[in-house]
């Protein structure tokens, strides 16, 4: 399997860091952002959103990155971050839609003026608005997510015999690949001490470790 990636998207990285927790092998392809190599009409052929990341199986080519993390968990068997009982993939699913549609974004809003204009060069500082709208989105994610993380471990249930359990999952992955930029960006989530205490667990595995420093044109190897 190919990935086309670039190691500062959060967006990849969520995806490098499910293909190590799998075990899987990935070959990685870096698409220059800077010089836009993902508006490349060959590239808009298989991701006509000109994003990344983009995985292509054999011909098959699969955008939108929590999907390609439940791809890649489906292709993996025996694995555990994406259980197949109903209610235990309800509840991840539940979180995944989250993620994108409210956490992703949010955080999207400040690393894009902060952290995302310097690497591409773009005209002007900062929008402080886009700050603010991002900032204020954010901090209702973050206190979601905070009051959930309570007593909690991980962030979804795994069910396995019936019984729930307080596991690793692709929800963790997909959620903690964003909160790669919170220095850079200054994201506003240091104060929440539940958050911050799961965070420290994602960034103690090597899956985490891992990908921190993906070498462009290499290989993501089985861990």
């Amino acid at each position: 399997m190919r990935l086309y990636f670039h190691p500062l998207s959060s967006n990849s990285r969520r995806v490098t860091m499910t293909a190590q927790q799998l075990g899987l092998e990935l070959d990685l392809i870096i698409v220059d952002l800077l010089k836009g190599e993902h508006k490349d009409p060959e590239f808009l052929r298989f991701n006509p959103n000109g994003r990344v990341p983009l995985l292509e199986d054999d011909g098959f080519y699969l955008w939108e990155s929590h999907a390609i993390m439940q791809y890649l968990a489906d292709r993996s068997p025996d694995q555990t971050l994406y259980p197949h009982d109903a209610r235990a993939r309800a509840d991840i699913n539940r979180w995944l839609f989250w993620s994108a549609y409210h956490f992703t974004p949010a955080v999207g809003f400040i690393s894009r003026e902060r952290v995302s204009k310097k690497m591409v060069g773009g005209s002007g500082g900062p929008d402080p608005a886009e700050i603010q709208r991002g900032e204020s989105l954010l901090t209702a994610a973050a206190q979601v997510l905070d009051a959930h993380l309570f007593g909690r471990q991980w962030i979804a249930q795994g069910i396995a015999q019936g019984i729930a359990q307080d596991k690793l999952t692709l929800a963790d992955l997909a959620i903690a690949a964003p909160l790669m930029h919170t220095a850079a960006a200054q994201l506003p989530v240091l104060e929440y001490a539940n958050l911050q205490r799961w965070f420290e667990r994602i960034q103690a595995l090597d899956a985490w470790r891992n990908t921190e420093r993906t070498q462009v044109g290499g290989r993501l190897w089985r861990g």
